[in-house]
């Protein structure tokens, strides 16, 4: 059974990431990208559907730490016998992925295990593991190789775990001053095995880049290491060689133990990477952007009216949902399921946010080549013939299509960076029609999305209760902030809060309506939009 998730730890090497618990097991790992599919998948499974155990034999007292800005993880494990340190990490490599966990003793002597399962395609298919020679042209060393389809991972080490069943196990004395090192290596099958690692080989070029991706961060605020690290986690989410953005490393992982909304979000959601570049290029990264908007362009390219919420990591279209019903499922939450029916879905207020996100980086000094813009035309040229229809809203409900407040507001967004774009940055567009429509968009959010005191509901044809997402419109610039009347104030609330520059929202209790507009940052309501009166 997998660890409760806070117990787990990300590493990652910006192509894929893996998750590994406290205990020292590899739980969770897609290689060679975020999207494909995994050899350990413990996490949503049994330690059977695969994992990588490098941990002490008995009861332990252990701590964990990054080393400096990276993501290098240093666990250490105290016994009674003694106390172990390991290392793993995820050097940056070309071509291939690479896992290395080092082993040494600290203190005294410590009974380690030493667990390796693989299971290619989530943890279903066995693979042909065998103990055989390195490629001749590298040396002499064993390595323990698995095999399955086009994918191939071998294990190097100091010392190699031996066969009992459909496993490798193995059981080992540390002491101090002892080190021992192990690597799993992923290639294609059809390309020669790459040269291993050395004992100390790419741990300081790995250290050195998240050091110097830390740096360039120009926040100077409360909380920096809190928010360098957040940003840091943002960055290895993102594809170094494709500028895809995913939303997770993980699929399934429930909304609700035992529940069945559970999701595969190891996609690039153009609405999520639109708000990642919004904290990016404030605060100081800009070369993210021009990475991502390439692969916007590309992801992106043809008609407009086939534009999707999401995309694979190297810009494919195709992401059909199938359930795997050999894997139990994290707390049993059932069914696990890869690809994501979403991608289908009609969800209007993505534009705005991607509209948001580029104007916030012509701001920043990055222009718009003749290509960019030329895309961000034709999608709003789309946008004008299609913003009246009802979508299916960025909660992705699967069922009906709605007419959906956010939808709207995003809508108007959409248009004003638009606007904003030929206005300031001197670039070409029918304005006047833009204009024309922005102000539909806001009479029609105005007298038919929002309640008599100027509440925003969350649909614009019935007037419910008001939901967190709306605190976000301020921010915008959609709404006004600070006009009496124009927004409820809040209530404690005893569920969840978030905390950020565009925010202010509380989880809704049930005498609880809205967010308190005066307490978010002063923002500047953008021409085009009139102040309601109360």
């Amino acid at each position: 059974m997998a660890l409760p998730i806070e117990d787990y730890a990300v590493l990652g090497d910006m192509d894929t990431a893996a998750l590994v618990g406290r205990d020292g097991s590899i739980d969770w790992l897609c290689l060679p990208r975020f999207d494909s599919p995994a050899c350990f998948a413990a996490l949503l499974g049994t330690r059977d559907n695969g994992h990588w155990l490098l941990g002490p034999n008995g009861p332990t007292r252990t701590t964990r730490r990054y080393l400096g800005n990276s993501f290098v993880l240093e666990t250490t494990h105290e016994t009674p016998t003694g106390v172990v340190r390991v290392t793993d990490y995820m050097p940056l490599g070309e071509g291939r992925a690479d896992i290395v966990r080092r082993v040494e003793g600290v203190r005294g002597t410590v009974r380690m295990n030493h667990e390796w399962v693989v299971r290619f395609d989530f943890g279903k298919v066995r693979p042909w593991v065998m103990r055989r020679a390195d490629s001749p042209e590298i040396g002499a060393g064993a390595v323990i190789s698995a095999i399955a389809g086009p994918d191939m991972v071998v294990l190097r080490g100091s010392r190699l775990p031996h066969a009992v069943g459909t496993r490798h196990e193995d059981e080992f004395d540390v002491s101090a001053g002892q080190q021992m090192t192990f690597t799993m290596t992923w290639f294609r099958l059809h390309h020669s095995a790459p040269a291993p690692l050395g004992a100390n080989e790419g741990v300081g070029p790995t250290i050195a880049h998240w050091d110097e991706g830390a740096a360039r961060c120009d926040y100077d605020g409360p909380y920096r290491e809190s928010v360098v690290r957040s940003l840091l986690v943002l960055r290895i989410l993102t594809d170094r060689e494709t500028g895809g953005i995913v939303a997770a490393p993980t699929t399934s992982l429930p909304e609700q133990f035992g529940g069945s909304r559970n999701w595969d979000y190891r996609y690039c959601w153009l609405r999520d990477a639109s708000l990642t570049l919004e904290a990016l290029l404030r605060s100081g990264y800009q070369d993210e952007t021009a990475l991502w908007r390439n692969w916007l362009l590309r992801a992106v390219a043809g008609d407009p009216e086939d534009m999707q919420i999401m995309y694979a990591v190297d810009g494919s279209r195709n992401l059909p949902e199938k359930e795997l019903s050999h894997l139990g499922g994290y707390e049993n939450s059932r069914p696990v399921r890869i690809g994501n029916e979403a991608v289908g879905q009609l969800q209007t207020d993505v534009l705005g946010e991607v509209m948001i996100a580029l104007d916030l980086a012509r701001q920043q000094g990055l222009e718009d080549s003749p290509e960019s813009w030329a895309l961000q035309l034709a999608l709003i040229r789309n946008l004008c013939d299609h913003w009246t229809e009802p979508d299916n809203g960025l909660w992705e409900f699967r069922n009906q299509l709605r007419y959906f407040t956010h939808s709207r507001v995003m809508v108007w967004v959409a248009f004003d960076r638009a606007i904003k774009a030929v206005e300031q940055q001197w670039l070409q567009g029918p304005v006047q029609k833009w204009r024309e429509l922005r102000t539909k968009v806001y009479d029609e959010v105005m007298s038919r999305g929002t309640t008599r005191r100027r509440v925003v509901s969350p649909s614009i044809t019935t007037q419910q209760r008001w939901t967190p997402h709306f605190s976000c419109c301020p921010a915008s610039g959609s709404c006004p902030r600070t006009t009496p009347g124009s927004w409820e104030p809040s209530a404690p609330s005893s569920r969840s809060s978030c905390s950020t520059a565009s925010c202010c929202a509380t989880a809704p209790t049930r005498d609880w309506t809205a967010c308190q507009a005066t307490s978010i940052h002063s923002w500047p309501v953008p021409s085009g939009w009139s102040v309601p009166t109360p």
